[in-house]
């Protein structure tokens, strides 16, 4: 959580302000970085631009350890005990992340077997990238029921559930220009309503369970 106002939990609005800065500053970062790839001063120009200027003319490792911490949840991994059992998260449990995981992975299947054409589509692309996207959501809310992280949850679940949309627009889009059949949309239709439901009925789970801890506010 961002040590702002760290006394008071976040709700899922305060949480959709900080990601969509966040979102902001990723998408203008990665937009220098294509700019200015090749130039000889770039990292000089990004940190200009990004407002990093105590960085300018300063060490390369100090550059990269602002991008860093700018842009990656920092985990320390100082108290955990080396173990030899593999690192499992929560989230990778949960029937809602589950469902979303065989459903991107019934969709590679899938594409597999059409012609390039359908495959290549934009729709297409989008779809499964749109999918992929959603259980990437599900995983960052479904890890955590701290109340100083709940609303971070509904702030990703908000996101995974934009994603799904855009799932479905996209497999509409191939359907309407005959990419695919009645029998296939319906069946994207379905998976993609059934993983729509849970994300909206775990919100509202979130949304009972943060005016619970605050006593009904």
């Amino acid at each position: 959580m961002p040590e702002e106002n760290a006394d008071k939990a976040w709700d899922e609005y305060d949480w959709e302000r900080f990601l969509q800065e966040q979102e902001r500053r990723t998408e203008k970062y990665m937009g220098l970085l294509e700019k200015y790839m090749d130039h000889p001063d770039r990292d000089a120009i990004i940190a200009h631009e990004m407002g990093w200027t105590h960085l300018i003319g300063g060490e390369t490792r100090d550059w990269e350890d602002e991008v860093e911490s700018s842009f990656e949840d920092a985990v320390s991994d100082d108290d955990v005990e080396p173990s030899e059992e593999p690192v499992t998260f929560g989230f990778e449990k949960h029937p809602l992340y589950r469902e979303t995981i065989a459903f991107s992975a019934e969709l590679d299947e899938m594409f597999v077997r059409v012609d390039e054409k359908v495959r290549e589509h934009p729709a297409a692309i989008t779809l499964r990238e749109e999918t992929t996207l959603t259980a990437a959501k599900l995983a960052a809310a479904l890890n955590d029921d701290d109340i100083d992280e709940l609303g971070m949850s509904i702030a990703y679940l908000k996101r995974g559930l934009r994603a799904l949309t855009v799932s479905l627009n996209a497999a509409v889009t191939l359907h309407d220009e005959r990419l695919l059949g009645d029998g296939q949309l319906e069946m994207l239709r379905g998976r993609i309503f059934s993983i729509r439901d849970g994300i909206v009925s775990k919100m509202g789970e979130c949304r009972s369970e943060f005016r619970r801890r605050r006593g009904g506010r």
